[in-house]
């Protein structure tokens, strides 16, 4: 290649210079893609994201955030473990392992288990299948405090119980540690000093062994919620509670700045509330009222009406409340796991089920005398209690 200046000087550029720069050029505008893809890549998909595993469509696809001040950045629907346990009914194992997979696959980050669930039915199902997912794609929270469906054996808080619990859980699970060890159900405690004197602590000392990362409470009451967290000198890094943020009973949303100040992960559970809010109906065992049944039902006709899906509405309208981090779901096949995971991508709703839900809200929620059912359990569970507690006395 030849240069010529206009003083009539030819230069002679070697060719070996002229294909150098052209490598070089195009390395230095590969490296800048590569370098801006890379970066958009960080922004979009999560810590948790596994190349090789994760398809990385669904996993874009999906709408994370952080919880409270853990640093987890979770999806903002979960996957409840209760399914997992058969405890809405009998779900074959390999449909089970299948459902968590995709679920998992598919950028759902974070999984809600527990004893109680199966009576270790649940855990120990989770031990079978997450062998075979990298540890790096998933959070998980197990529980401690409710155990047998024995109702004398039921609960036990006491910090004994706590860490032969924990050492059962990773068993099961077959793992080191989980990421979130909570309380479940402190509302059932004999007095909440034994939540806050000896439950508490001994979670703490599983934290500093390494056992788990953070600690989460839970239960149907959020107001006893609020008021461990304000009591506690224990850090409390996450709540949960379920059935209180839904199309019937919004309680949660009241206590949200509470914990949100607090720098404390609000998780929602149970959107079709165990069951009311769905076209199966609820569980024989299921504790509302007559008439919030009745309610409901009235709903979930109508929407059948209007062809729109009461589930997929419970579930967006959940989905969407402010200062909540996640919604927790159950899901015991592929096909229900599918549709919500289509509803939590979504941006919006169609015009049809947005009418729908703005008329089922206003005609059949709106001001509704009984919302809850808070009270009920305990109150069934007390009861028992002496009853047993008699019994045994007059042997």
């Amino acid at each position: 290649f030849k240069l010529r200046r206009s003083t009539n000087v030819t230069f002679t550029i070697p060719p070996v210079f002229i294909y150098s720069g052209l490598f070089l050029f195009g390395l230095h505008v590969g490296l800048s893609n590569l370098k801006m893809e890379a970066s958009s890549t960080s922004k979009s998909l999560p810590a948790s994201f596994v190349v090789g595993f994760h398809d990385r469509e669904s996993v874009s696809k999906m709408k994370y955030c952080q919880l409270g001040n853990t640093g987890l950045e979770v999806s903002v629907l979960g996957l409840g473990g209760a399914s997992f346990g058969c405890v809405y009914g009998e779900v074959a194992e390999n449909t089970r392992i299948n459902t968590l997979l995709k679920a998992i696959t598919s950028g759902i980050n974070y999984i809600d288990t527990a004893p109680w669930y199966g009576q270790g039915r649940s855990e120990e199902l989770l031990g079978k299948a997450l062998e075979n997912i990298p540890r790096q794609a998933f959070y998980i929270a197990t529980k401690v405090g409710r155990y047998e469906r024995d109702v004398v054996k039921m609960f036990d808080f006491t910090a004994e119980r706590v860490m032969q619990s924990v050492d059962k859980s990773l068993k099961l699970l077959k793992l080191d540690y989980v990421d979130i060890i909570q309380i479940h159900d402190v509302e059932f405690a004999p007095s909440l000093d034994i939540i806050l004197n000896e439950t508490l602590p001994a979670l703490e000392k599983i934290v500093q062994a390494g056992k788990a990362r953070f600690i989460g409470i839970t239960g149907y009451p959020v107001d006893i919620l609020r008021q461990v967290v304000e009591r506690s000198e224990v850090k409390i890094d996450t709540v949960l509670s379920y059935s209180r943020c839904c199309l019937h009973d919004s309680t949660l949303l009241d206590f949200v700045p509470c914990f949100n100040e607090r720098g404390i992960g609000v998780i929602n559970a149970s959107a079709t509330s165990m069951g009311l809010l769905t076209e199966r109906g609820p569980p024989d065992w299921h504790s509302a009222s007559p008439k919030l049944m009745e309610t409901c039902r009235q709903a979930v006709s109508h929407c059948k009406q209007e062809g729109v899906d009461v589930s997929k509405l419970a579930t967006w309208f959940s989905l969407n409340q402010t200062g909540i981090q996640m919604l927790v779901v159950g899901a015991d096949s592929e096909e229900i796991l599918s549709s919500n995971i289509a509803t939590a991508t979504q941006e919006k709703l169609d015009d049809k089920e947005q009418c729908v839900l703005d008329f089922i809200l206003e005609t059949f929620f709106k001001d509704i005398p009984e919302q809850h059912w808070e009270g009920v359990q305990l109150t069934k569970y007390w009861a028992e209690m002496d009853k047993a507690k008699l019994e045994v006395s007059g042997k």
